[in-house]
């Protein structure tokens, strides 16, 4: 699998997850029908939270990879920038 789209699947699953803690937040603290649910009610909101929260999981290595690229263009530019330094030197 390519890099990119590794990466578009850890961020689907990061946006996912992130959703469905919104969700589960959203139907513990507003919603009235799964307040007069009473125990289950509990359980579905607790079970969208959990869900989004093992999703959001990805995060994680989504920012690492992001940053690991960057450092490896950076130093690639570093690296070119002393070359030219030296061949102008000499």
């Amino acid at each position: 699998m390519k890099n990119k789209r590794l990466l578009l699947l850890l961020k689907i699953c990061m946006f996912t997850g992130m959703g469905l803690i919104t969700l589960g937040l959203y139907f513990h603290l507003f919603n009235d029908t799964i307040e007069t649910m009473g125990i289950r009610g509990i359980l579905i909101s607790a079970a969208c939270v959990a869900v989004g929260m093992i999703l959001s999981i990805p995060t994680k290595m989504v920012l690492t990879f992001i940053l690991v690229n960057r450092e490896i263009k950076h130093d690639l530019k570093v690296k070119q920038l002393r070359s030219k330094r030296q061949r102008t030197k000499a």
